[in-house]
């Protein structure tokens, strides 16, 4: 069973408009607790904040997902923004967001890839290293 990742704040996970759903911006939160915290590094291995990074693209797609309608489900991903708090110096922002590029479409198939951005930001709410949003498409 999915549970709704909770928001921190004033606002809904994700909201549907016909047969899109947006999200609101996902940390890495495991039952409303940072798994990881703290800027990304230039001088640490890309891999070590891929499960992060995996986490908040679930999340996003967790939300997504409570919205469709069973026998309805998420066809495919239209576009997905990942904001990454980097320390000066961190220049691999597209490499780390392939790592949720990667995880929607394990989860989705071809259709798991849409148009990205991929946005470096001084910090993110509870020093998070990475928080993701995406819009989806839902039909049966």
């Amino acid at each position: 069973m999915m549970h709704e990742p909770a928001p921190q704040g004033n606002y809904v996970s994700a909201k549907r408009h016909g047969d899109l759903v947006y999200t609101s911006g996902m940390t890495p939160r495991d039952n409303g607790v940072l798994v990881c915290v703290g800027p990304v590094s230039p001088n640490v291995p890309l891999e070590t904040y891929q499960a992060a990074i995996e986490l908040a693209a679930q999340n996003a797609l967790t939300a997504a997902r409570l919205l469709a309608v069973p026998p309805e489900k998420i066809m495919g991903i239209l576009s997905l923004t990942v904001y990454i708090a980097g320390e000066p110096g961190l220049t691999t922002h597209a490499r780390l967001a392939d790592f949720a590029s990667a995880y929607l479409q394990r989860e989705l198939g071809h259709d798991g890839v849409g148009c990205r951005a991929a946005i470096g930001v001084a910090t993110l709410p509870g020093n998070a290293p990475v928080e993701i949003q995406l819009i989806a498409t839902v039909g049966a």
